[in-house]
């Protein structure tokens, strides 16, 4: 399927491994000129020149931490224009609810609900003129079901959704798409850190905790950031020009609800 986007400017948050590369990657293949970003420089370069060797597309990389003032202006400065936005950043640590002070809550809502918040209004106002644009926030399931271990993330991605939610309706009339991606567990470092995380609690191997975790899902395993970053690009493409402000779960079906 032709994409409709080639030579189009995305720029994809933590895109140097992970869902982030496996969303730079699809929207590569489909012609699109990329600027990525991710806190390490050595990761980053790596991932920008196999895409530029593989695909001949454009890469500008900027290695900061787009969680931090200072790192978002160092990227908007380099990215210039853009038509796409992948926004993505780590997400916070597990733990209980017993465990999380004011400030955890603070630094989470910043890394997941606030600096996708500020990109967008960095970035939106340029799509509007152009009178086309999209916007992906990689989110997650725990959006739609909450993770009780993850009670951070939940509150932070759940405000970013309800954000959305209202400025997505608000900017379609001009060409401006902003949808969410939703992921369940993908193989990918997020995945082998909670199973860690899994493996310390109950005196497991990582390999056990794994397993464990992928009985739970319907297809049996764990996604991969090809598959993610195949539904990513879908969703920046001409195609999707109708879906406004939705919540695309990605999780192999371990969400248990009908709608």
């Amino acid at each position: 399927m032709d994409l409709g986007i080639e030579g189009k400017r995305a720029l994809v948050c933590a895109s140097s491994k992970g869902l982030g590369l496996g969303c730079a990657e699809a929207l590569a293949e489909a012609g699109v000129d990329l600027v990525m970003n991710a806190r390490g420089a050595e990761a980053l370069e790596a991932a920008a020149e196999r895409i530029r060797t593989t695909y001949g597309v454009a890469v500008t990389t900027v290695a900061a931490d787009i969680t931090s003032e200072e790192g978002r202006i160092r990227v908007l400065k380099a990215a210039g224009a853009l038509d796409i936005l992948v926004t993505n950043a780590g997400g916070p640590p597990p733990g209980m609810w017993s465990d999380w002070e004011r400030d955890d809550f603070i630094k989470a809502l910043d890394a997941n609900m606030l600096t996708p918040i500020a990109l967008m209004k960095a970035l939106l106002p340029g799509m509007i003129d152009k009178g086309w644009g999209r916007v992906v926030n990689i989110t997650s399931q725990s959006v739609k079901a909450p993770i009780a271990v993850l009670g951070l993330s939940n509150s932070a991605r759940a405000g970013l959704t309800g954000y959305v939610a209202g400025t997505a309706r608000q900017v379609a009339g001009k060409g401006v798409v902003i949808n969410n991606l939703l992921p369940g567990i993908h193989a990918t470092d997020r995945a082998v850190a909670l199973d860690t995380a899994m493996a310390q609690q109950h005196d497991m191997s990582i390999e056990e905790a794994s397993a464990t975790r992928a009985a739970t899902i319907p297809a049996a395993r764990y996604g991969t950031p090809t598959e993610f970053g195949a539904t990513c690009a879908f969703l920046c493409s001409q195609h999707a020009g109708y879906m406004i402000g939705q919540n695309i779960l990605l999780d192999g079906g371990a969400t248990n609800a009908t709608l």
